[in-house]
This record gives structure tokens, sequence and C-alpha cells, in this order.
């Protein structure tokens, strides 16, 4: 399965934007990290996006570099443009189909609208072989349009269809029967990968691409922690982790999941955005335990609160952190590993020393 990581959409964040020499070092450590294709940006939004486009595609040889495109020749003419260094260039190109934005943004009708994606896709093609086109605010369009748009899309030669629940607005079910009618009602379907796209509105951004994936999906767009316009972008870790943990998703990925961690701290770091502690996969907390019930079983066994082993996320090891719910076994871990071996009485009366000073003082450290 196909990781394509939104460089364009992730730095859509208020106030987060990557001057081009930062985006290349991300785009590297997304290229070391193993993801398959880079949407390095919208060319003819500005030239900073333009010159960036021009920069990844000379900086990284193994990913994809895919540049994006409103249906509008010219914009498709400046992409094309953009990807001319690029080793495997491909063009992203789309329109809106929901009710919503043919009536109201684009002030058309449906059939206008097809014959604007076909046209696009051709015009696109002129320019490279591979082309990806997009139905923006697909999770509220009307599934017949969309399959028929879809298909038609195809029949003009996109190599990737891409169904974005652009307002992160679908159920998982509600989204995976969207991919799971495309796969059963568009004839030529099978000439063309099916991409998802999800935005996290209501939470449910990783949950939506994991449904879509068991409905056929073979192609996932995603951000590193999340990031992205409004609540952000499906998170590639999660996605990532989820396929890991869980075999009946008939997919494999070639991400290279040890370098996870450092990815994340890498654009967090570059973009001045901080990871939520309790952020799955990668938060400060996501290894972290502080009750005594669970610090006792993941010292008994990690297995017994923990589903990933951090390390194969590049998390050196799990946390035990003492707090006044910490029990003696977390205790005990700490004083070992200072080289204090405390045992019977003598750590019971440590212990009760311990949870006084624990419920003074927040966080205790070897010091204490």
């Amino acid at each position: 399965m196909d990781f394509r990581y939104d460089l364009r959409d992730g730095e859509q964040v208020p106030g987060c934007q990557l001057h081009t020499e930062e985006k290349i070092v991300v785009a590297r450590a997304l290229e070391a990290l193993g993801v398959d294709i880079i949407e390095a940006g919208f060319p003819i939004s500005s030239p900073g996006d333009f010159n960036s486009v021009v920069a990844i595609s000379k900086a990284v040889s193994e990913p994809i570099i895919c540049a994006l495109s409103r249906a509008v020749e010219k914009d498709i003419e400046v992409a094309a443009e953009a990807l001319r260094y690029a080793k495997k260039g491909r063009i992203h190109t789309g329109i809106g189909v929901s009710p919503y934005h043919i009536q109201y943004k684009l002030r058309s009708t449906p059939e206008a609208i097809i014959e604007r994606a076909v046209q696009a896709v051709k015009f696109a093609k002129r320019f490279v072989e591979d082309v990806e086109f997009y139905a923006e605010d697909a999770g509220r369009a009307d599934k017949e349009f969309l399959a028929r748009i879809v298909e038609q899309a195809i029949k003009a030669g996109a190599t990737v269809v891409n169904i974005p629940d652009t307002t992160g607005y679908c159920l998982p079910e509600q989204y995976g029967a969207i991919i799971r009618h495309l796969k059963n009602e568009v004839p030529n379907i099978d000439k063309a990968i099916i991409a998802t796209h999800c935005h996290n509105d209501l939470g449910m951004a990783t949950a939506n691409t994991i449904s879509g994936v068991q409905q056929g999906a073979r192609q996932v767009e995603v951000t590193i922690n999340g990031i992205g316009e409004r609540a952000g972008n499906t998170s590639m870790e999660e996605v990532v982790m989820a396929i890991q943990c869980h075999h009946a998703i008939p997919v494999k990925t070639d991400i290279h999941t040890p370098k996870i961690y450092e990815t994340s701290r890498l654009v967090s770091k570059l973009m001045n955005m901080p990871v939520q502690p309790n952020k799955a996969i990668v938060g400060r907390n996501a290894f972290a335990h502080s009750s005594g019930i669970h610090q006792d079983g993941v010292l008994k066994h990690r297995e017994n609160y923990e589903i990933i082993d951090p390390q194969s996320v590049g998390v050196h090891e799990s946390s035990i952190v003492l707090t006044a719910r910490s029990g003696r076994a977390a205790l005990k871990h700490h004083l070992d590993a200072l080289g204090v071996h405390l045992e019977g009485e003598e750590l019971r009366l440590v212990y009760e020393d311990f949870l006084l000073l624990a419920d003074k003082k927040r966080d205790i450290g070897p010091k204490d």
C-alpha cells in the first residue's frame, strides 16, 4: 500500500509555514522513512510553493513528487513546469463534487463539473503519465454522481482517484461505504488506485482511513502528527501502526517504523507546533505509565498494557512515572535503577515517605 505525505496540506496551519530549505529537510526525512509519494506544493499558488516543488524534486529521488492544481489549464501547466526535475512526477488535479461545492462554490451543474474534470485529466496527461484526480468533498457527495465522475476521470487517464472527506464529516461506516460503492459500481475502477484523504474535524480521520483501506483503497494521504488545516489530517503514524497491530487489515507498508518518533519531533520542531502529550504513538505519554496497577503489569510483562513495542517506533523504552498513584513496584524499579535495593519492611517504610512527598510534589525524580 502507498503512503502519500501531504506536505502541502500539512503546512496549511496558521503560523506554521515552512521555508523551502525546511521543506527539503522534511522531504529527505520522509524519504528515509519510506514514504511513497510526497505532495510538495500547489505551484500556482505562490512563487515560494513553485520553488519548493522544484527544490524537493531535485533533493529526493525515491518518492513520487506530486504537485497540486485546480481543474484549470494554467494551474496544470505551472504544476508540470514545477515538476520538470522530478525523477517521478505526478500532477494532482480535481474539482468539488458535493452539492455544496457544485451549487455554492463553483456555481455550476453536475454535467459541467464532469466535463471540467475530464478535460483537466486529459490536459494533465499531456505532461505526465501519472495523474491523480481528486473529487473534493466526496464525503458529502451524491454516491451515484461520485461514481459517474470517477468513472469518467479514469476513462480520461487518471491513474489514482482521490476520495477526500474534505470537511471531516463522515463516520467510518459511511466513508467505508463510499469506497465500497466505487469498487462495486465503477466498471473501470480496476484501472486506478483509490486513495483516501480524510480530515479530522470530528476526530474520525484515522478511523475513516482504515475503513477505506478495508474496503479497497490502496493509497492513504496522511501527515506526521496529524497536522493540517482546522483539526488536521489523518495521522500517518496512527495508520501505519494500526496496520501493523491488526493483521486482518489486508495490506503491508514499507514505512521504516523505527524512524517515526524522530521524524515526528523534526516536524514538530520545524513547524513550532508541539505534539500533544496524549497523542497516539508519538505523544510524550504514549508509553508512559503512572497508575500503580498499570506500572506493576508493565514491569511484569510489557504487553499487559502496551500493544506496541516503543522501540518499534523509535522510542527508547516505556516510562514508569512516579506519582501519588504509583505503587511499590514502580518505586522499587526506580530505586533499583539508582543502585538502591530495598525489600520488605525497608521498602514499605520508604514507600510511605514517598507517598507523602508525592502528594505535595507533581514530578518525582532521581534527586527526590
